[in-house]
């Protein structure tokens, strides 16, 4: 177990990051040169989520509902929220977004080859 005030990032980084990779390559190859349209759609809407997660965090942690214990993240703040603590929703919400987006593809792929 990783006792360091790097551990959150760490992990964050490492179990997001690679899938965030994948997915933006299949992504790519399945839109081609719709590839900067589609994110124009879909990660806008994503950061959305994301500042409206962080501010229901901050909320949640500024009436005592929850806190983050010290030493275990940097220790910059975003309001009461841990860094940390909003890349992971900002991160989870682009998750979602470019997994619709292949979702979709999934679906027109499988539309295309019923239909020929």
């Amino acid at each position: 177990m990783m006792e360091t005030k790097w551990a959150y990032l760490i992990h964050l980084l490492g179990w997001a990051l690679p899938l965030i990779v994948f997915q933006l390559v299949v992504l790519a190859r399945h839109y081609k040169q719709r590839t900067g349209a589609v994110l124009k759609a879909v990660l806008p809407p994503a950061f959305i989520m994301g500042i409206y997660l962080s501010v229901a965090d901050h909320l949640a942690i500024s009436t005592g509902i929850w806190n983050f214990g010290e030493g275990k993240h940097l220790g910059v703040y975003l309001g009461l929220v841990p860094l940390e603590e909003v890349l992971f929703f900002l991160l989870t919400s682009v998750l979602v977004s470019l997994g619709l987006a292949l979702f979709t593809a999934l679906v027109e792929r499988i539309r295309e080859v019923r239909a020929s």
